[in-house]
Protein backbone atom coordinates (compact mmCIF):
# COMPACT_ATOMS: atom_id res chain seq x y z
CA UNK A 1 0.00 0.00 0.00
CA UNK A 2 1.03 3.43 -0.86
CA UNK A 3 1.41 6.28 1.99
CA UNK A 4 -1.36 9.11 1.69
CA UNK A 5 -1.09 12.47 2.11
CA UNK A 6 -2.60 13.56 5.14
CA UNK A 7 -5.41 15.80 2.91
CA UNK A 8 -6.39 12.91 1.49
CA UNK A 9 -7.17 10.89 4.37
CA UNK A 10 -11.17 10.82 4.31
CA UNK A 11 -12.65 11.27 7.64
CA UNK A 12 -16.22 9.90 9.05
CA UNK A 13 -17.73 9.92 12.46
CA UNK A 14 -20.13 7.85 14.01
CA UNK A 15 -22.82 9.32 16.50
CA UNK A 16 -25.82 7.65 18.69
CA UNK A 17 -29.55 9.23 18.33
CA UNK A 18 -29.79 11.41 22.05
CA UNK A 19 -32.57 10.44 23.95
CA UNK A 20 -33.49 14.21 25.66
CA UNK A 21 -33.67 17.50 24.59
CA UNK A 22 -30.61 18.14 26.29
CA UNK A 23 -28.92 15.44 24.43
CA UNK A 24 -29.82 16.77 21.33
CA UNK A 25 -28.07 19.92 21.92
CA UNK A 26 -25.39 18.44 23.30
CA UNK A 27 -24.58 16.61 20.44
CA UNK A 28 -25.22 19.32 17.88
CA UNK A 29 -22.31 21.03 19.39
CA UNK A 30 -20.08 18.31 18.96
CA UNK A 31 -21.25 18.02 15.55
CA UNK A 32 -19.92 21.61 14.97
CA UNK A 33 -16.94 21.15 16.92
CA UNK A 34 -15.66 18.64 14.39
CA UNK A 35 -17.10 19.85 11.14
CA UNK A 36 -14.16 21.23 10.65
CA UNK A 37 -12.11 18.65 10.26
CA UNK A 38 -14.30 18.30 6.97
CA UNK A 39 -15.89 14.49 7.21
CA UNK A 40 -17.02 12.73 4.56
CA UNK A 41 -20.09 11.88 5.76
CA UNK A 42 -21.16 11.62 9.35
CA UNK A 43 -23.32 7.93 10.58
CA UNK A 44 -25.96 7.81 13.37
CA UNK A 45 -26.95 4.17 14.96
CA UNK A 46 -29.46 2.08 15.65
CA UNK A 47 -30.71 0.15 18.35
CA UNK A 48 -31.79 -3.37 18.73
CA UNK A 49 -34.92 -3.84 16.15
CA UNK A 50 -34.96 -0.64 15.42
CA UNK A 51 -35.72 0.67 18.87
CA UNK A 52 -34.53 4.43 18.04
CA UNK A 53 -35.30 4.61 14.67
CA UNK A 54 -37.05 7.75 15.43
CA UNK A 55 -33.95 9.65 17.07
CA UNK A 56 -31.67 7.81 13.91
CA UNK A 57 -33.83 9.62 11.20
CA UNK A 58 -34.39 13.20 12.90
CA UNK A 59 -30.09 13.10 13.74
CA UNK A 60 -29.33 12.77 10.44
CA UNK A 61 -32.18 15.09 9.15
CA UNK A 62 -30.49 17.59 11.42
CA UNK A 63 -26.94 16.49 9.81
CA UNK A 64 -28.31 16.91 6.41
CA UNK A 65 -29.69 20.58 6.80
CA UNK A 66 -26.15 21.27 8.34
CA UNK A 67 -24.51 20.39 4.71
CA UNK A 68 -22.90 17.26 5.19
CA UNK A 69 -23.33 14.30 4.17
CA UNK A 70 -25.26 11.53 6.42
CA UNK A 71 -25.98 7.80 6.51
CA UNK A 72 -28.50 5.89 8.63
CA UNK A 73 -27.44 2.55 10.22
CA UNK A 74 -29.93 0.11 9.21
CA UNK A 75 -30.89 -3.15 10.61
CA UNK A 76 -32.87 -6.10 9.03
CA UNK A 77 -33.38 -8.29 12.25
CA UNK A 78 -37.06 -8.34 12.92
CA UNK A 79 -38.23 -6.49 9.45
CA UNK A 80 -40.13 -7.74 6.62
CA UNK A 81 -39.82 -6.87 2.86
CA UNK A 82 -43.07 -4.59 3.47
CA UNK A 83 -41.26 -2.53 6.34
CA UNK A 84 -37.57 -2.13 4.32
CA UNK A 85 -39.42 -1.12 1.09
CA UNK A 86 -41.18 1.39 3.10
CA UNK A 87 -37.92 2.97 5.02
CA UNK A 88 -36.11 3.00 2.26
CA UNK A 89 -38.65 5.11 0.27
CA UNK A 90 -38.86 7.36 3.67
CA UNK A 91 -34.52 7.39 2.97
CA UNK A 92 -35.26 9.11 -0.64
CA UNK A 93 -37.97 11.35 0.81
CA UNK A 94 -35.36 12.95 3.27
CA UNK A 95 -32.63 12.99 0.24
CA UNK A 96 -30.24 10.12 1.68
CA UNK A 97 -28.40 8.56 -0.22
CA UNK A 98 -25.82 6.42 2.26
CA UNK A 99 -27.36 3.23 3.82
CA UNK A 100 -24.96 1.28 6.63
CA UNK A 101 -26.68 -1.77 6.12
CA UNK A 102 -26.49 -4.29 8.83
CA UNK A 103 -28.22 -7.71 10.35
CA UNK A 104 -28.53 -5.79 13.77
CA UNK A 105 -29.43 -7.51 17.34
CA UNK A 106 -32.35 -9.05 18.46
CA UNK A 107 -33.85 -6.80 21.09
CA UNK A 108 -34.42 -9.10 24.42
CA UNK A 109 -37.83 -10.52 24.49
CA UNK A 110 -37.78 -11.07 21.09
CA UNK A 111 -39.77 -13.87 19.12
CA UNK A 112 -37.34 -14.12 15.69
CA UNK A 113 -35.62 -12.81 12.70
CA UNK A 114 -38.31 -11.31 10.38
CA UNK A 115 -37.71 -11.83 6.53
CA UNK A 116 -34.14 -11.37 6.87
CA UNK A 117 -31.61 -13.36 9.19
CA UNK A 118 -28.22 -11.59 7.23
CA UNK A 119 -27.00 -8.50 6.19
CA UNK A 120 -26.03 -10.12 3.22
CA UNK A 121 -30.15 -10.48 2.57
CA UNK A 122 -30.93 -6.61 3.05
CA UNK A 123 -28.04 -5.47 0.89
CA UNK A 124 -29.33 -7.76 -1.88
CA UNK A 125 -32.91 -6.37 -1.13
CA UNK A 126 -31.73 -2.73 -1.17
CA UNK A 127 -30.21 -3.68 -4.47
CA UNK A 128 -32.82 -4.96 -6.16
CA UNK A 129 -35.21 -2.30 -5.20
CA UNK A 130 -33.31 0.45 -5.76
CA UNK A 131 -30.57 0.08 -7.92
CA UNK A 132 -27.93 1.90 -7.17
CA UNK A 133 -29.46 5.09 -5.83
CA UNK A 134 -27.92 4.40 -1.81
CA UNK A 135 -24.12 4.09 -1.48
CA UNK A 136 -23.92 0.99 0.93
CA UNK A 137 -21.66 0.44 3.74
CA UNK A 138 -21.22 -2.96 5.57
CA UNK A 139 -19.91 -4.02 8.66
CA UNK A 140 -16.50 -6.10 8.91
CA UNK A 141 -14.58 -8.01 11.88
CA UNK A 142 -10.60 -8.07 11.63
CA UNK A 143 -11.18 -9.86 15.21
CA UNK A 144 -13.95 -12.09 14.02
CA UNK A 145 -17.55 -11.23 14.26
CA UNK A 146 -18.69 -13.17 18.07
CA UNK A 147 -21.12 -15.08 16.87
CA UNK A 148 -19.35 -16.85 13.83
CA UNK A 149 -18.22 -20.68 14.08
CA UNK A 150 -14.84 -19.51 12.89
CA UNK A 151 -12.85 -17.28 11.03
CA UNK A 152 -12.93 -18.62 7.86
CA UNK A 153 -17.22 -19.10 7.92
CA UNK A 154 -17.04 -14.74 9.15
CA UNK A 155 -14.99 -14.45 5.85
CA UNK A 156 -17.39 -16.09 3.94
CA UNK A 157 -20.33 -13.67 5.62
CA UNK A 158 -18.43 -10.66 4.84
CA UNK A 159 -17.96 -12.00 0.90
CA UNK A 160 -21.89 -12.68 0.88
CA UNK A 161 -22.02 -9.00 1.93
CA UNK A 162 -19.81 -7.69 -0.87
CA UNK A 163 -21.07 -9.94 -3.60
CA UNK A 164 -24.84 -8.43 -3.04
CA UNK A 165 -23.94 -5.20 -3.62
CA UNK A 166 -21.75 -3.17 -0.83
CA UNK A 167 -19.34 -0.29 -1.88
CA UNK A 168 -17.56 -0.10 1.26
CA UNK A 169 -16.89 -2.10 4.57
CA UNK A 170 -16.57 -0.71 7.83
CA UNK A 171 -14.84 -2.20 10.69
CA UNK A 172 -15.46 -3.27 14.29
CA UNK A 173 -13.17 -1.17 16.28
CA UNK A 174 -9.22 -2.71 17.07
CA UNK A 175 -6.43 -2.39 18.48
CA UNK A 176 -3.70 -4.32 16.77
CA UNK A 177 -3.09 -3.44 13.43
CA UNK A 178 -2.27 -6.54 12.24
CA UNK A 179 -5.34 -8.49 12.65
CA UNK A 180 -6.58 -5.02 10.44
CA UNK A 181 -4.22 -6.17 7.71
CA UNK A 182 -4.81 -9.65 7.71
CA UNK A 183 -8.14 -8.98 7.01
CA UNK A 184 -8.02 -7.04 4.29
CA UNK A 185 -5.39 -9.91 2.86
CA UNK A 186 -7.44 -12.50 3.30
CA UNK A 187 -10.88 -11.07 2.19
CA UNK A 188 -9.36 -9.82 -0.89
CA UNK A 189 -7.89 -12.77 -1.75
CA UNK A 190 -11.39 -14.81 -2.27
CA UNK A 191 -12.40 -11.59 -3.94
CA UNK A 192 -13.77 -8.79 -1.79
CA UNK A 193 -11.87 -5.94 -3.27
CA UNK A 194 -14.05 -3.06 -1.75
CA UNK A 195 -12.59 -0.30 0.54
CA UNK A 196 -12.61 -1.46 4.13
CA UNK A 197 -12.02 1.94 6.17
CA UNK A 198 -11.13 0.71 10.20
CA UNK A 199 -13.29 1.86 12.63
CA UNK A 200 -11.59 3.74 15.41
CA UNK A 201 -12.18 3.83 19.38
CA UNK A 202 -11.15 6.56 21.27
CA UNK A 203 -10.16 5.59 24.53
CA UNK A 204 -11.24 8.12 27.44
CA UNK A 205 -12.96 5.32 29.62
CA UNK A 206 -11.93 2.29 30.81
CA UNK A 207 -14.38 0.98 33.04
CA UNK A 208 -16.87 1.26 29.59
CA UNK A 209 -14.65 0.49 26.67
CA UNK A 210 -13.67 -3.21 28.41
CA UNK A 211 -17.65 -3.55 28.80
CA UNK A 212 -18.21 -2.97 25.15
CA UNK A 213 -15.31 -4.61 24.03
CA UNK A 214 -16.81 -7.92 25.87
CA UNK A 215 -19.78 -7.18 24.00
CA UNK A 216 -18.51 -6.71 20.80
CA UNK A 217 -15.55 -9.12 20.59
CA UNK A 218 -13.24 -6.22 20.21
CA UNK A 219 -9.87 -7.00 21.86
CA UNK A 220 -7.87 -4.95 24.32
CA UNK A 221 -4.23 -6.10 23.82
CA UNK A 222 -3.10 -7.50 27.47
CA UNK A 223 -0.39 -4.45 27.92
CA UNK A 224 -3.85 -1.82 27.14
CA UNK A 225 -5.92 -3.53 29.45
CA UNK A 226 -2.90 -3.83 32.42
CA UNK A 227 -2.20 -0.45 32.11
CA UNK A 228 -6.02 0.97 32.31
CA UNK A 229 -6.44 -1.38 34.94
CA UNK A 230 -3.01 0.09 37.00
CA UNK A 231 -4.86 4.02 36.74
CA UNK A 232 -7.87 2.94 38.71
CA UNK A 233 -9.86 5.92 38.69
CA UNK A 234 -6.77 8.51 37.34
CA UNK A 235 -9.00 9.52 34.33
CA UNK A 236 -6.47 12.36 33.14
CA UNK A 237 -4.13 9.69 33.39
CA UNK A 238 -6.37 7.14 31.15
CA UNK A 239 -7.23 10.16 28.80
CA UNK A 240 -3.47 11.59 28.11
CA UNK A 241 -3.00 6.73 27.85
CA UNK A 242 -5.66 6.21 25.53
CA UNK A 243 -4.64 9.47 23.09
CA UNK A 244 -1.02 8.31 22.44
CA UNK A 245 -2.55 4.35 22.06
CA UNK A 246 -4.59 5.75 19.61
CA UNK A 247 -3.13 7.94 18.19
CA UNK A 248 -0.15 5.80 17.15
CA UNK A 249 -2.75 3.05 15.67
CA UNK A 250 -4.62 5.55 13.11
CA UNK A 251 -0.48 6.92 12.22
CA UNK A 252 0.49 2.74 11.44
CA UNK A 253 -2.81 2.89 9.37
CA UNK A 254 -2.22 5.81 7.81
CA UNK A 255 0.85 5.05 6.89
CA UNK A 256 0.20 1.68 5.32
CA UNK A 257 -2.32 3.44 3.23
CA UNK A 258 -5.92 3.35 4.34
CA UNK A 259 -8.73 4.31 2.89
CA UNK A 260 -9.93 6.62 5.69
CA UNK A 261 -10.59 6.28 9.32
CA UNK A 262 -14.10 5.87 10.53
CA UNK A 263 -14.54 7.03 14.72
CA UNK A 264 -16.73 6.11 16.72
CA UNK A 265 -17.14 9.13 18.60
CA UNK A 266 -19.53 7.97 21.86
CA UNK A 267 -20.89 11.63 21.19
CA UNK A 268 -18.43 13.54 22.12
CA UNK A 269 -15.62 16.00 20.19
CA UNK A 270 -12.69 16.31 22.61
CA UNK A 271 -10.67 13.14 22.21
CA UNK A 272 -11.27 13.13 18.20
CA UNK A 273 -10.43 16.23 17.56
CA UNK A 274 -7.15 15.74 19.50
CA UNK A 275 -6.04 12.35 17.70
CA UNK A 276 -6.22 14.57 14.38
CA UNK A 277 -4.98 17.73 15.21
CA UNK A 278 -1.89 15.05 16.49
CA UNK A 279 -2.00 13.26 13.01
CA UNK A 280 -2.07 17.07 11.29
CA UNK A 281 -5.58 16.10 9.79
Amino acid sequence: MSKLAPSSLALSFEFFPPKTPEGVDKLAAVRQQLYPLKPSYCSVTYGAGGSTQDGTIQTIRAILSEGFDAAPHFSCIGASKTSVREQLAQFKADGIKRIVALRGDLPSGYGGFGEFRYASELVAFIRAETGDDFHIEVGAYPETHPQAKNPAADLQAYLAKVQAGANVALTQYFFNADAYFRFVDESTQLGATIPVIPGIMPITNSTQLMRFSDACGAEIPRWIRARLEGFGDDKASIQAFGLDVVTALCDKLRTAGVPGLHFYTMNQAGTVRAICERLGL
